[in-house]
């Protein structure tokens, strides 16, 4: 399948940080194909099948952690990218790292690590996905990081559009290797972007009505998925409401993909490159007016049933101190993060809070909480909500 005037071409990507002095010699892959399968490859995505999505440590198998939760965004971007004649590869590359940034106990871990960087340019977990990559990730014999193509690493640094004020972490990889921070990026990564909303909108409704977190009474306030309740139940009258409740689910998916390829659509008339996308000046891949309108309400939602429940709020409070007083243990005591980790931790004090917050961040939630066990002889109470 040709790709459309729009999309990133692969044969003209702005190339990798280092150079590959075998490029081409371990099957016939393109360069995004090639970056695609290094991320699955790494330790880092692997990691996250360790950690929290909704719910921390959860005691059910069927619940989504980061990994699986990836897989489906990067499902939803295929869809997208292959109607509009989008590369393919690069979307999945992108929906498949978006979230390797993130440390255990998702973002109450995050806001853990903010509060301990605070005198050292703070923390993250965007940030910290370029660094990983870039970085802090060494499978290499004669590169640095994962050594991903231009197109992915700037796809992931703007996902949220252009960047005007960088963080630490993206000003030092940035100034080694600039990304063009205050570009649109290319459509790919603006797929990618709205597969994440697609994906965490819909599916977390789903696990939080499994946990009990959500009630059907309170999903049916928001009128447009009252409509399409009503309508599965037209179609699937006799079905159990278990089946009935993950059809609609599978709706709503549709329709919030279908109203992005409209309007997608409708946006790129008359643009004939990628350059034209980056100069734009605004998102070319959305959602319409009226679905736009449509997700806030349903993420505003979500906020307020699902991610401030009283118990996700006591359980973040509980993963906040996990982190924290990890944090300050290996402050004190560099040698608890183990030998290759202590010998490498630099002089500064600076650069000592970030190597720690490094380690810290690598960790899956139930690492975490082992390494606090061992630390501290007790099992944080609260962890697993679920």
């Amino acid at each position: 399948m040709s790709l459309a005037p729009y999309a990133a071409d692969p044969a003209h990507s702005r190339g990798r940080e280092f150079a590959l002095a075998a490029e081409g010699t371990r099957g016939p892959r393109s360069p995004f194909q090639r970056d695609r399968d290094r991320i699955i490859h790494s330790i880092a995505f692997r990691r996250l099948a360790g950690k929290a999505q909704v719910f921390v440590a959860p005691d059910g198998d069927h619940y989504r952690v980061r990994l699986t939760h990836s897989l489906e965004v990067a499902q939803i971007g295929r869809v997208i990218a292959r109607s509009l004649t989008l590369d393919e590869d690069l979307t999945e590359a992108l929906c498949l790292a978006h979230d390797i940034g993130h440390p255990p106990f998702g973002h109450s871990g995050e806001d853990a690590l903010a509060a301990a960087l605070a005198q050292h340019g703070g923390w993250d977990h965007n940030e910290h996905c370029l660094r990983v990559l870039m970085r802090l990730e060494r499978p290499y014999c004669d590169a640095v990081g994962l050594n991903l193509s231009w197109e992915v690493l700037e796809g992931l640094a703007k996902h949220n559009g252009p960047v005007t004020q960088a963080g630490w972490a993206l000003a030092e990889l940035d100034a080694a290797w600039s990304l063009d921070l205050v570009q649109w990026p290319s459509l790919e990564a603006q797929v990618a972007a709205l597969a994440d909303d697609i994906a965490y909108d819909n599916h977390d409704i789903d696990d939080g009505l499994r946990a009990g977190f959500l009630q059907l009474d309170d999903l049916l306030s928001l009128d447009f998925l009252a409509e399409q309740w009503d309508a599965v139940r037209a179609r699937h009258p006799q079905a159990p409401q278990a089946l009935q409740l993950r059809e609609l689910v599978r709706d709503q998916i549709g329709a919030m993909v279908n109203d992005l390829l409209v309007t997608t659509r409708a946006n790129l008339a008359g643009v004939t490159s990628v350059g034209e996308v980056r100069r734009a000046g605004r998102p070319l891949a959305a959602f319409s007016p009226e679905w736009a309108g449509r997700e806030r309400r349903l993420k505003a939602f979500l906020y307020e049933r699902l991610y401030y429940h009283p118990e996700q709020l006591r359980t973040a409070a509980v993963a906040s101190q996990v982190i924290a007083r990890l944090y300050a243990a290996f402050a004190a005591d560099p040698a608890l993060m183990g030998p290759n980790w202590a010998a490498s931790l630099p002089h500064d004090a600076t650069g000592q809070a970030r190597h720690i917050a490094d380690y810290i961040a690598g960790m899956t939630d139930r690492y975490a909480i082992d390494c606090y066990r061992r630390l501290f002889g007790e099992v944080p109470e609260g962890l697993s909500n679920v």
